[in-house]
């Protein structure tokens, strides 16, 4: 196998990685209930994707500590 001739210095290492960045969430708006929400996906909030109820969300209990 091939040896490299030359340790490859950190900047010349970072520069070949440069498109290895982590690209922002995009979220959407939940049109029911106005919650943002991953793009196709349905709302954690209240359940619905596209018009339609998909998901039962129980309702959550708070406890007064």
């Amino acid at each position: 196998m091939a040896n490299p001739k030359k340790r490859r210095t950190k900047s010349a290492i970072g520069k070949n990685r440069a498109h290895l960045s982590l690209d922002k969430t995009v979220l959407s708006v939940c049109p029911k209930c106005k919650e943002t929400t991953k793009p196709h996906n349905a709302c954690l909030n209240c359940g619905h994707y596209r018009d339609k109820s998909i998901v039962k969300i129980k309702a959550s209990t708070s406890k007064n500590k």
